[in-house]
């Protein structure tokens, strides 16, 4: 599996509130783990952003959180769940919580099509537990493979809801020529 980004990152526990250094990666799969040392053996928590993510904050954006000391409030992160918890996490520097911010938002992302420059085409790539993707530089002098993000979801809103509007329109007018025979009795 292809790990994307990977560092050591300040996260708040949830309950006491206190934070601590950890190694964090980042995988293609949408996987955040967090593991005590660089060394990746024990593995203290795994967040699904695909499943889990709603939104990622940065710096100012994150409202009340205290970051650790000697770390100014540009360097915070806030990755906010459906189950409306969050993981609050600090970086070393501005630039560095900037760069985990993409990253994360861009991870969350769906479906993911990798580029086949001998073909040139797009395949999609499956992203489950039960694929690998492994992205390497293409066998040629010259050639890579690219990895290209489509947001799944961007036209899906719109189609829910004409499609909520005509079916209540379509249920009242069925609704109101079922009850016409009973008003010419």
């Amino acid at each position: 599996m292809a790990l994307l980004k990977s560092g050591w990152l300040w996260r708040q526990s949830s309950v006491l509130k206190r934070w601590k250094l950890n190694w964090c990666d980042l995988w293609i799969d949408g996987s955040l783990c967090f593991y005590k040392t660089e060394r990746r053996r024990n593995l203290e928590q795994r967040v699904s952003l695909k499943t889990l993510c709603v939104d990622v904050r940065s710096g100012l954006e994150c409202g009340d959180v205290s970051p650790p000391e000697s770390n100014p409030r540009e360097n915070l992160l806030v990755v906010q769940l459906k189950d409306g918890s969050t993981v609050n996490l600090c970086a070393n520097s501005e630039d560095e919580s900037l760069a985990w911010k993409l990253t994360l938002l861009e991870t969350r992302r769906n479906p993911m099509f990798s580029y086949d420059p001998y073909d040139d085409s797009y395949q999609a790539v499956p992203l489950n537990g039960y694929h690998t993707v492994y992205i390497t530089p293409g066998a040629g002098p010259g050639t890579h493979q690219v990895v290209v993000h489509r947001d799944p979801f961007d036209d899906l809103t719109e189609h829910v809801v004409l499609g909520l509007i005509t079916g209540m329109a379509a249920g009242l007018a069925m609704r109101s020529f079922l009850w016409m025979p009973f008003f010419f009795c």
